[in-house]
Order: C-alpha cells, then structure tokens, then sequence
C-alpha cells in the first residue's frame, strides 16, 4: 500500500517499538492526525482468545461518555404503543413493514437497528443482508428489548456495539481527532475496562495482548495497556 508523504513524515515523529502512557499516546495520536477532514479515532484490541470457540467470543456494548463524535441514526422496527414511546425519544425512523420492505429493497440508511421482541419474526428474514453489515438486532446487545425509549437513548448517546474478529482483533471507534485529550483517554478507557470485564472464565494466558490506537490517515500508536487500567 503507498502512502502520502505526511504520512511518513508522521511515522517518524512514533516509536514503534514503545508502548506509550495512554496520555502521551493520545496527545502524540492528535499531533499526528493532520488531514484537512475531522478523522475518526480507532482502537484496536488483541486479545489472546481463540474465536471459534463459542466461550471465547467476545462481544458487548458500551456508552462511551462523550460518544464517537458521529450522528446515530436510529431505525425503531415496532407496533402499538412502542411507536410512540420510540418517536418521543427520538428515533430517526420508526414503523415496520414499510422499513422492512425498504431494507429488502437496498435501504440501508440508519446505523443502529431496534426492535421490539413481538416483531422478531417479520425482522428475521431480513438476517442475510443485515448481518454481513453488522445490523442485525441482537437481544445481548440491547438491540432487542421492550424498553424501546431507553435503547433509543443510549444509541444516540454514544452506545456502541463490538465483538471479537476471527483475528481475536476488537476494533473500534472511540472519537473523533477534534476531540480533546482528556476526551479521548475517557473513552479510550470505558472501552478497555469494559472489554476487560468480559475475559472469559475459562481463558489460559494473556487476555489482552495489544492496545494501538490510530486515526483514519494517521500510523498506529502502540499503547501501555497497564497506564490504561490504572
């Protein structure tokens, strides 16, 4: 893959060698993030778990306390009194069949999809184009629930959903480069703890082996993951 010359310029200012202080870390990740766009920051997550094991799968949600500095746009799949209850919380999109018929169509204009349990089975048909694109609702990710108003909430707040690749890799949005430091070490850490509360039970060995955080344009930054959990 080639590279602009900025983004040589910036590899020189990392040591790839060194794990860095989360602080100094994300202070080195916004020097180097010098596209003339706002760039996303990632993380990315090694873990020493083995995903073909069903108890080595990783997965969960988070609300990261100042969000990923991205609009969620929420599509509510529900009927009755939830339609109401999903519109005051203000949901992007809110119905059933014509969404359902929309979405069989090639419609895919929403980031986040909630459903009711009682329409389950009109939504389960839609699991060939909905899962590859990581949309499928799931009830483990609160995606499914009764408490539509609440789900709508934390999706806009900044609820994030992740699981583990068949790398054993989480990757993940944690901000944007025009967040400030301070910010982004918050989120940075509600996504460490909260991946570290899911070790399993059963795991041998090192859990979390490597914490690199890098923006959209920019080089990865290897992070200390002990300056993280401290």
């Amino acid at each position: 893959m080639k590279h602009s010359r900025r983004y040589y310029s910036n590899i020189k200012a990392i040591d790839k060698l060194k794990s860095y202080d989360v602080v100094e870390g994300v202070d080195l990740l916004k020097k180097t993030s010098t596209a003339k766009f706002d760039e996303s920051v990632e993380i990315s997550l090694n873990l020493g778990v083995n995903p073909k094991y069903a108890d080595q799968m990783v997965r969960g949600t988070v609300i990261l306390p100042h969000g990923t500095g991205k609009k969620i746009r929420v599509l509510v799949l529900t009927q009755g009194e939830k339609v109401k209850e999903a519109e005051e919380a203000n949901a992007d999109y809110v119905g059933l069949e014509e969404y359902i018929k929309k979405i069989q169509e090639g419609w895919f204009e929403f980031d986040v999809m909630i459903v009711s349990p009682d329409v389950m089975r009109f939504v389960g048909k839609l699991g060939k184009v909905l899962g590859p694109k990581g949309l499928m609702p799931n009830p483990k990710s609160g995606t499914v629930t009764k408490d539509i108003g609440n789900a709508v909430r934390d999706s806009k707040a900044g609820k994030i959903s992740f699981r583990v690749d068949r790398y054993g890799i989480i990757h993940s949005a944690i901000g944007k480069s025009s967040f400030d430091s301070n910010q982004l070490v918050d989120n940075l850490k509600t996504m460490v703890k909260m991946v570290m509360k899911l070790k399993p039970t059963g795991l041998k060995g090192v859990y979390m082996k490597k914490v690199t955080l890098s923006s959209t344009q920019g080089p990865g930054i290897r992070i200390d993951k002990q300056s993280i959990l401290n």
